[in-house]
């Protein structure tokens, strides 16, 4: 299987930087060809130009390349952390510019774009994983969990990915690093669990 693994956190000695390292190692280890890419690294330029908006429209090739791969996917895992209920301005500008029609979805003969779009992407299964700083009872009843909205429902939902799964790892500022070895055991276990060794279980989590 083909899996790709986006990171997006400034720092590399994070431990979003551990958990997107412990999940390439796990995958690659259960014999998954991996395209890893840290955005923050690579220097991804976020910014959507109106010349790329269009579904036929020119790509720059590091970008083209990066629709490439998402569309070959069979496997999608997302890391970043909770930065005000939403993902790194990086990893928005990543959606916006590879995420995009003809690659991710289209819409319906005859729907000028009003209407719900078909998915086309086509992973079995889409993970992400993020750091949070707020507790997660408070996340859920206080803000209403906004990135569990983005991800599963505006963003893979509707690209057509049947199997979605998400868990928020918390609160990092103050865990042990006998916590975070835990954790990382954890991401191991979830990577066995969608992505094993040999073949791919298709399960549906919500």
């Amino acid at each position: 299987m083909e899996i790709s693994v986006i990171l997006a956190h400034p720092n590399d000695g994070s431990f979003n930087y551990a958990i997107a390292q412990t999940a390439v190692v796990q995958l690659e280890g259960n014999g998954h060809k991996v395209f890893s890419h840290d955005l923050y690294k690579e220097g991804f330029d976020p910014l959507l130009l109106s010349k790329e908006i269009t579904k036929y429209a020119p790509l720059p090739v590091a970008i083209a390349e990066h629709c490439r791969e998402i569309a070959e996917a069979d496997g999608i895992i997302v890391v970043h952390p909770n930065w005000w209920g939403q993902p790194p301005a990086v990893l928005k500008g990543w959606v916006d510019r590879v995420i995009r029609p003809g690659i991710a979805y289209e819409f319906l003969e005859g729907d000028s774009g009003e209407g719900v779009p078909k998915g086309l992407l086509r992973a079995k299964a889409a993970l992400v994983f993020n750091t949070s700083n707020t507790e997660i009872a408070r996340e859920r009843e206080v803000f209403g969990d906004p990135l569990e909205t983005i991800w599963k429902n505006c963003i893979f939902g509707l690209c057509g990915v049947p199997n979605f799964y998400r868990r928020m790892f918390g609160i990092v500022v103050t865990s042990t690093e006998i916590q975070r070895k835990e954790w990382l055991g954890e991401i191991r276990r979830d990577i066995d669990m969608f992505f094993p060794a040999n073949h791919f279980i298709s399960r549906r989590i919500e």
